[in-house]
């Protein structure tokens, strides 16, 4: 009787690809960021407008929401329940759960979309908690070479630094030139300004815009807080007088784009405590800061020779909304969040010009990787490889 064969071992390398346990996309190359938007609300039009019901329902909720906003003697009769129950036939639609991003193209109408949909549902409900911008953060370390500041006087302000450094960048260098223009002489034109400020802080890298706007300044050296305060032609960009806070905001939320901004800056600069601790983290505080600028509701320094924040606007006049209206204005003058996040980065910003400039990049980019989580990451084999490299194995043997 023949002997039955004998069961044959796995090979080492095959037992270590089996037993090694991989994570889930690992080593994968990361999706850029405008394709990490899961459900964009333009996506989400998209698969709305070949369902009928969905089709309709969003069509009734946009004549709701231009009741809500802009409402007049033909649009009174609209009842809300009217509204409420196209809002509930999109209760299951991927239209609910949508979002945009700051970078994306085609935002505004990505952000009409947001609108529609959730300032129908909630009925005149502004809703100025919920931010319509995915919450995603992208970190890039510093690629700036600080040895070509050589040409400058050693004791030249960081604010003056900061804009040799947008200077001898090309892309830097063109967006600043383009607001500058716009922003610049007595014939200014207000509008034009604010949207070549938003395409300057939306299109350059963050490092150097930040470096620009958040440059910090010994509190003597009147000339370097006079060009922070500068940064955003202030003459041009604010207006000439002052309105209502209530009044700035009534502007800043019938403007889809402006009032993203403005939720997206409750939501990340909410302060938790007297402390400075924000809702989420200091840097996704400046970037909604940062988002502000170029709206109706661009904040600056109040002066050259601090760093309090404060809109361009007074509560003068508010009447019965005096606290409401006190409350919008604290929110940026007296936000210990807002406080913390600018002065954290200034300090950061100050450190980096204290290393020495001949080995200045390299300082740069460790100082930004100290974080674990943006150290490169060790090659790992992805797990289409592996499982590749598993079947050729079991072949052979």
């Amino acid at each position: 009787m023949a002997r039955p064969p004998h069961p044959r071992t796995l090979p080492p390398v095959l037992l270590l690809l089996l037993l090694v346990p991989l994570p889930l996309g690992a080593g994968e190359y990361p999706l850029p960021t405008e394709g990490r938007l899961v459900n964009s609300c333009i996506q989400a039009r998209r698969k709305c407008q070949v369902d009928p019901i969905c089709n309709a329902a969003y069509h009734h909720l946009n004549s709701c929401t231009s009741s809500v906003s802009t409402p007049s003697p033909s649009q009174e009769l609209l009842a809300p329940e009217e509204c409420r129950e196209a809002a509930q036939h999109l209760r299951n639609s991927s239209l609910m759960s949508c979002t945009c991003h700051r970078r994306m193209k085609n935002q505004v109408a990505c952000l009409d979309i947001y609108w529609t949909v959730h300032l129908a549902r909630s009925l005149g409900d502004f809703e100025l908690d919920v931010s319509p911008y995915e919450d995603t953060v992208t970190r890039k370390p510093w690629k700036m070479n600080l040895s070509k500041l050589n040409m400058l006087k050693p004791d030249s302000d960081l604010c003056l630094k900061f804009a040799m450094l947008c200077t001898l960048n090309d892309k830097c260098d063109r967006l600043r030139k383009a607001y500058v223009e716009a922003c610049s002489g007595s014939r200014c034109q207000r509008p034009t300004c604010l949207r070549q400020l938003r395409a300057f802080f939306e299109k350059a890298s963050e490092p150097h815009a930040q470096g620009l706007l958040l440059c910090p300044c010994a509190p003597a050296d009147q000339g370097c807080g006079q060009r922070r305060h500068n940064t955003i032609a202030p003459s041009c960009a604010l207006p000439s007088e002052a309105p209502n806070c209530l009044e700035l905001r009534r502007v800043c939320v019938s403007d889809p784009l402006c009032r993203s901004r403005l939720v997206d800056f409750q939501t990340h600069c909410h302060p938790l405590d007297i402390l400075g601790t924000c809702a989420t983290e200091h840097s996704r505080c400046l970037r909604a800061y940062v988002g502000l600028i170029g709206t109706a509701m661009t904040p600056n320094f109040v002066s050259s020779v601090n760093t309090s924040i404060a809109l361009s606007c007074t509560c003068r006049g508010s009447g019965n909304l005096q606290d409401e209206c006190e409350q919008l204005e604290e929110s940026f003058s007296h936000n210990p969040c807002l406080m913390e996040a600018i002065a954290a980065k200034m300090r950061f910003h100050s450190q980096l010009f204290s290393q020495d400039w001949a080995d200045s990049t390299f300082s740069v980019m460790e100082h930004q990787n100290k974080n674990p989580a943006l150290r490169p990451q060790p090659w790992v084999p992805s797990l289409f490889s592996c499982t590749l490299s598993l079947i050729l194995l079991l072949s052979l043997w």
